[in-house]
């Protein structure tokens, strides 16, 4: 099956692999052990409530965990908070845990950690549970048009 971000990647012509495997869990640490990735190179896509109906996407390391504050001195917000189950699936058009930043439903401005900027490939999640997407960060970026920030801590 193809996903709506297979869809928007192959209309912007980045390229990217398909990694399935068999989804028993939601998150990176699942998904990073399935498909013998390592955690620090596995995306997670948060959807952050920056407050007044503004919300945005942070993708981190598997293996840190989201600041945010620092995230919403970044948007020049009070507080950043993750967005409810609910909110989030309305948002990106995609079930939690098979959340992808590629060919959500609203478009939300992103911001990708700049630690996962120095790695040669990352894996993303591609729009359905037990789809990941192996790309460079650099595509990542262009594919979203992103900030890069340090958004995560450990």
């Amino acid at each position: 099956m193809t996903t709506r971000a297979v869809q928007f990647l192959k209309r912007k012509r980045i390229p990217f692999e398909v990694v399935r495997y068999a989804h028993e869990e939601k998150g990176a640490n699942f998904a990073a052990r399935a498909i013998g990735f390592p955690l620090e190179k596995t995306v997670k896509t948060l959807v952050v409530d920056l407050g007044h109906r503004k919300y945005c996407l942070a993708l981190i390391p598997g293996d840190r965990r989201l600041d945010f504050k620092r995230l919403a001195a970044l948007f020049g917000v009070k507080r950043a908070t993750l967005t409810d189950t609910v909110t989030a699936e309305r948002l990106t058009g995609y079930l939690v845990g098979g959340i992808s930043p590629f060919g959500t439903k609203h478009k939300l401005p992103t911001i990708l950690d700049i630690k996962v900027c120095s790695y040669d490939t990352l894996v993303v999640n591609g729009g359905q549970r037990g789809v990941m997407l192996k790309m460079t960060p650099k595509d990542v970026e262009m594919a979203l048009q992103c900030s890069v920030a340090a958004l995560a801590r450990d």
